[in-house]
């Protein structure tokens, strides 16, 4: 089978060994069988932010598709869920906003599994994991152990995490600690999404409420997966937004869109410094199957015909145009498969 079937940008070709466990412990045995040989290997869940090379990847690949959530004892006001790693993500958001469990629901809609959350703690609208991550359980390549691994210790930050930074095994599970106060939302801390939803900045309201929003916002931009929408084939936001210096955001033209985060860093937003590097909405380079997305300049999509080379050249292009207009070098947010960025 070809790995393009298996991720959300339908590009990449077929790996040496594809592996299914579908219970922890076979997911454990697999884990184990495949590092004592030796040979290269990679973890797949979702497939949602990877870009696969054309020639597939030399090595195995071990699918995560164990599925679970399990409500654990909590205190008063709390809810605690142990995850299993293969959960598709927004269908755990629907899990908790069903019962009126507050923490992660403005991250619906966000394509994936579970397990892949805390790689690059992912968040949406003024929410991360790191907000209500409370540890994972994890398999640990380089010692063979399993582990229970605190939140502190995994060094989650905007998009980044030790899992990021090279720490190698698999996510088997996860535990969040919610809230449970009478289906009311954490306090909302998303300007754009307060503004969709008619509220203010900081207000409680029912997760249903938040949920419904933040999927009609990602529809927009053709963040939801949809097999009618063309614009909905791709890896999500293709590059983070940038952290810089404060002094350096200030050189910027006045309407550069940012954020302090620190007295003295600043994120700014990628879609903007792609606009204004002249790159627009359905852009495309002669002859490529890829394109930006025509509902968001931050996604890269397939247009029906992409190869994995298609989606790193036009990636390449609008790093150049970037880098050449403001000096920014911008950063995939998916991982590379069997290519570099270097390709």
């Amino acid at each position: 089978m070809d790995l393009r079937e298996l991720t959300t940008l339908r590009v990449g070709g077929s790996p040496r060994e594809l592996l299914s466990p579908e219970t922890p412990d076979e997911l454990v045995r697999a884990s184990l069988d495949v590092w004592a040989s030796g040979e290269e290997w990679m973890a797949l869940g979702g497939g949602s932010n990877i870009v696969v090379g054309d020639d597939g990847f030399d090595g195995s690949v071990i699918r995560v598709l164990t599925r679970g959530i399990e409500a654990l004892p909590s205190v008063p006001g709390t809810a605690r869920l142990r995850v299993q790693a293969g959960e598709p993500w927004d269908e755990l958001v629907s899990y908790t906003v069903d019962r009126g469990l507050a923490g992660i629901e403005a991250m619906a809609g966000i394509p994936g599994s579970s397990g892949a959350g805390p790689i690059q703690n992912i968040g949406a609208y003024g929410q991360e994991l790191s907000d209500t991550l409370v540890s994972v359980e994890f398999l640990d390549h380089e010692t063979g152990r399993l582990e229970v691994i605190p939140a502190a210790r995994l060094e989650l930050g905007y998009r980044s995490s030790v899992f990021k930074a090279g720490r190698r095994g698999i996510v088997l599970s996860i535990e969040l600690e919610l809230t449970d106060a009478e289906g009311l939302s954490r306090p909302v801390a998303s300007q754009q999404l307060a503004t969709a939803i008619g509220a203010a900045f900081g207000d409680r309201i029912p997760v249903g409420v938040i949920r419904d929003a933040v999927l009609a916002l990602r529809r927009v931009k053709g963040m939801v997966l949809d097999a009618a929408d063309p614009d909905t084939t791709s890896a999500g936001s293709f590059f983070t937004n940038p952290l810089v210096a404060a002094s350096f955001a200030r050189a910027l033209p006045p309407d550069a869109a940012q954020w302090p985060i620190e007295p003295d860093r600043v994120k700014l937003s990628a879609a903007w410094l792609i606009e204004r590097a002249g790159i627009g909405r359905g852009f495309s380079l002669p002859g490529s199957g890829a394109a930006i997305s025509s509902k968001h300049t931050l996604a890269i999509v397939n247009t029906g015909s992409a190869t994995a080379y298609d989606i790193l050249e036009l990636a390449r292009f609008v790093q150049e145009r970037v880098r050449n207009e403001f000096g920014v070098a911008l950063q995939p947010e998916p991982g590379y498969i069997g290519m570099t960025s270097g390709d």
